[in-house]
């Protein structure tokens, strides 16, 4: 189990810069033989509750992670982000649809210790030439479990 700290950009690619705190955690299960895992993430701040799930699966084939993510409030799986690791570092790039505008997703995941990690998501709405970070997550271990993140 990891303890979250999360920030939230409430208004993303409007030019506010308002963003909203949450706390909980998130719980990381291996599943498939350990090429894949699933994430439940359950924070709450005065803005309210995000609740969601992860489900991140493993190609070999062509050595890539593909992300799913699905938040209960509306139960919609999103359309995968594809990427991988290198020297520490993940990188994740997809498109999403953000008010029913396409924007381009970039999904980044930093280790910072043994223990904690770093997630930052961001938009684009200019093909990936600038972007907004709108999500960072700091996840830190609070318990025993699995070793996967």
């Amino acid at each position: 189990m990891w303890r979250t700290e999360l920030r939230r950009l409430a208004n993303p690619l409007s030019g506010s810069q308002e963003w909203l705190d949450y706390s909980g955690t998130s719980v990381v299960r291996k599943v498939m033989g350990g090429r894949g895992n699933l994430v439940e993430l359950r924070v709450q701040g005065a803005a309210g509750q995000i609740e969601g799930v992860n489900l991140r699966l493993y190609n070999p084939q062509v050595r890539q992670w593909n992300l799913h993510y699905a938040s209960l409030r509306n139960g919609v799986l999103t359309s995968p982000i594809h990427g991988g690791f290198r020297q520490g570092r993940g990188e994740f790039y997809g498109q999403e649809d953000l008010d029913g505008k396409a924007v381009l997703v970039r999904f980044v995941i930093t280790r910072i210790a043994a223990n904690t990690a770093r997630f930052e998501q961001a938009y684009s709405q200019d093909g990936g030439r600038s972007w907004e970070v709108n999500w960072i997550a700091t996840d830190t271990r609070i318990g025993g479990g699995e070793a996967g993140r």
